[in-house]
């Protein structure tokens, strides 16, 4: 069976390094409630690639002076 890759679980630190989103970013985003969704599993913390995906997605934005979701 082949993992599909949309579903893959990955650590903050393979966030970190596939996305180049800092761990540190990651982990008080986590707190704040408004970074890529998150499956706990017990203590440990995992993001889809497809929701860092959309995540990233739905941040695109034209300029700097526009808002995010806009």
């Amino acid at each position: 069976m082949q993992e599909n890759d949309a579903d893959k679980l990955l650590t903050r630190a393979e966030v970190e390094a596939r996305f180049g989103l800092s761990r540190r970013f990651l982990e008080v985003a986590a707190v704040k409630g408004d970074g890529p969704t998150m499956v706990r599993l017990g203590r440990a913390v995992r993001y889809r690639v497809q929701d860092v995906r959309e995540w990233i997605e739905a941040r695109r934005v034209a300029s700097t002076s526009q808002e995010v979701g806009q």
